[in-house]
């Protein structure tokens, strides 16, 4: 089966769906929309900014002189503790179910200026540390059963502030997308006494088409049924159910494969590239869950330049993911972007 030449689909192997993959239309020619990428400098410090150390937010509470990574309650949380008890089940057609959880901005650099792959990896490895605290403690409340870490980076992905930030969504219930993946898992685990992702990433790195780079404790790779055109995995190499069961080696080659990886992403079109990033884990229910193995999964918007990006529009949402651009092409073009940022050449010669 020549998969770079013919239209076809693959399968999700944590999901259990299905993306098109149409090779061929990376020939046509684009009339759509051409953007300028912004090219203004950021300030180490923003007096303005609501993140930045000893600054005022918006709700009128003032930021420590923090000086590494910092975590606070969201001031506009999308879930909260103090929500009551109820549901909704007319008939089995109309179900409806109130939800608690708890909200956290993750703050993960005081430099206003800086984003994760301009960091030092040991400025990195305090944003990890931070994560497996918040982890920990967010999953210990008897009503929070998942913990969703994640970054929107950028404005195309609707980040409106561009100090180095993520969130982390503690709540009652496990989300749709964690939740199959957890069946996913306990299927194949049930059944091999392996985990899927240790399998699958033993299956890439012996292929190595889609293998960006490894280092000792992890592989980055674009996934056999990635959707966005330069969508990312970082797999571990031990099949680890949840970040806060790294070792500090671990901790320290997962600040590694962050920051290249983000380097690399930068380099490919000269630009900030935007993205969603986030942790998929092992729920916080006080289970075991032997079948899950952490990762992280990335999907950026772009797809031809820092300009032209791609919409998940029309046949997507009608119907069924679809991409042009292969994940063996994707991963080539990654694999040659080089691993000194492009604004800081100049620094290196």
């Amino acid at each position: 089966m020549e998969l770079f030449k013919h239209v076809h689909r693959r399968y999700n192997i944590l999901t259990g769906e299905w993306v098109k993959v149409s090779p061929h239309r990376t020939q046509r020619p684009w009339q759509g929309a051409q953007e300028s990428p912004p090219t203004n400098t950021l300030p180490m410090h923003d007096p303005d900014c609501y993140l930045c150390p000893g600054n005022k937010r918006a709700c009128g509470n003032i930021n420590p002189e923090y000086s590494n990574s910092y975590s606070f309650v969201n001031d506009f949380a999308a879930i909260i503790p103090e929500t009551e008890p109820g549901n909704i089940n007319e008939s089995s057609l109309l179900q409806a179910h109130n939800e608690r959880g708890l909200c956290k901005v993750i703050c993960f650099s005081p430099r206003h200026d800086l984003t994760l792959p301009r960091m030092s990896i040991s400025s990195i490895r305090n944003v990890i540390d931070l994560w497996c605290k918040e982890y920990v403690l967010l999953g210990e409340l008897d009503y929070i059963n998942y913990v969703q870490i994640f970054e929107n980076h950028g404005s195309a992905m609707g980040c409106s502030n561009p100090h180095p930030h993520g969130q982390i969504w503690s709540e009652e219930f496990v989300p749709d997308l964690p939740a199959k993946e957890s069946a996913k898992m306990s299927e194949y685990y049930n059944k091999h006494k392996r985990t899927i992702l240790e399998d699958y990433n033993m299956l890439e790195t012996a292929k190595q088409s889609r293998v960006i780079f490894s280092n000792s404790s992890f592989t980055v790779l674009v996934p056999f049924w990635a959707v966005w055109p330069f969508e990312t995995m970082i797999i571990p190499h031990r099949p680890i159910p949840s970040i806060d069961q790294m070792t500090n080696q671990e901790k320290d080659d997962l600040a590694d494969a962050m920051k290249r990886l983000g380097i690399r992403y930068d380099n490919l079109f000269k630009t900030d590239f935007p993205y969603s990033m986030g942790i998929h884990q092992k729920p916080t229910d006080k289970k075991e869950h032997p079948e899950w193995h952490f990762h992280l999964h990335y999907m950026p918007p772009l797809l031809r330049s820092a300009e032209v990006k791609k919409f998940m529009v029309g046949y997507e949402l009608m119907a069924m993911p679809q991409r042009d651009i292969t994940a063996e092409s994707a991963a080539s073009l990654l694999q040659q972007q080089s691993e000194i940022h492009y604004l800081e050449e100049d620094i290196e010669d």
